[in-house]
């Protein structure tokens, strides 16, 4: 007797090119998923660095209206974030104001540090570093 394995060939086959096919689109939608995951977390840190921006942009507001302002901490929302800022007189030295301002928006967390020379001879106040933290 003669059996053919046309068949069985053909059997391989298909399961070869399936397999290929399910790897490819698993990885096709592991990249995209990574991708906007990646464009959403950007967008995330942009609000939370608007935010941490407004929220020590409010304290040097604050500051200009009384120079003896000073906070452990309040709470500004700014278009749905939250900012949590800190304003500290004489620090790191006399005449210096700290502002510290931090938000967080799924997860990504920008803080921005300011530091203020606060010249109580002629009422000026001239920010001495803005930094991104």
């Amino acid at each position: 007797m003669i059996f053919s394995r046309g068949g069985q060939s053909f059997l391989a086959l298909v399961l070869l090119i399936g397999s290929i096919v399910v790897a490819v689109g698993l990885t096709v939608s592991t990249l995209a998923n990574s991708f906007l995951d990646t464009g959403f977390g950007y967008e995330a840190s942009v609000i939370a660095q608007s935010a941490a921006t407004s929220g020590a942009e409010d304290a040097l507001l604050r500051l200009d209206r009384n120079a003896s302002f000073s906070s452990a901490g309040y709470s500004l929302t700014v278009a749905g974030a939250n900012a949590m800022v800190s304003v500290t007189q004489n620090f790191p030295s006399s005449n210096f104001v700290t502002v510290s301002s931090t938000a967080t928006v799924s997860g990504r967390t920008r803080t921005i540090g300011v530091i203020v020379v606060n010249n109580a001879a002629n009422g000026q106040m001239n920010i001495a570093s803005w930094q991104l933290e």
